[in-house]
């Protein structure tokens, strides 16, 4: 069986909800959402980041983030986290969430348009580069 990367992509969104930039904000504000940041330091250098998101890049994600692994960073504490992951634009940061509920994460999901949104919203953020 052969699948497209859209195909991959539309399945992880499938039934989740997204939300946007001012939603996450809010929720992150509210102590109600955990913000991920998972992409590069490169590109994290070149776009700014979310100021106080943690940073988990893509290739440790799960690692970091299964409660019941023995690299989990402090806050992995359940399953109920209610895990918000933040790419640069909002599609690799599908995949990882979906993969993050295949782990049983099920409140893991992602920031609808990514960083860029985040940025464009206004929201805050500071120069990249940690």
């Amino acid at each position: 069986m052969v699948t497209t990367v859209d195909q991959l992509v539309e399945r992880a969104r499938a039934g989740v909800h997204r939300p946007g930039p001012q939603e996450a904000y809010t929720a992150w504000q509210r102590g109600e959402a955990f913000l991920v940041d998972i992409r590069p330091a490169a590109q994290r250098a070149r776009e700014g980041q979310i100021p106080d998101a943690v940073v988990l890049e893509r290739n440790v994600l799960e690692w970091r983030l299964d409660p019941t692994g023995s690299h989990r960073i402090p806050q992995a504490t359940g399953y109920d986290l209610p895990v918000v992951v933040v790419c640069s634009e909002g599609y690799a940061s599908s995949l990882a969430a979906a993969t993050l509920r295949e782990l049983g994460l099920h409140r893991a999901t992602d920031l609808d348009g990514g960083f860029v949104a985040w940025a464009a919203a206004g929201l805050p953020t500071v120069p990249g580069g940690d």
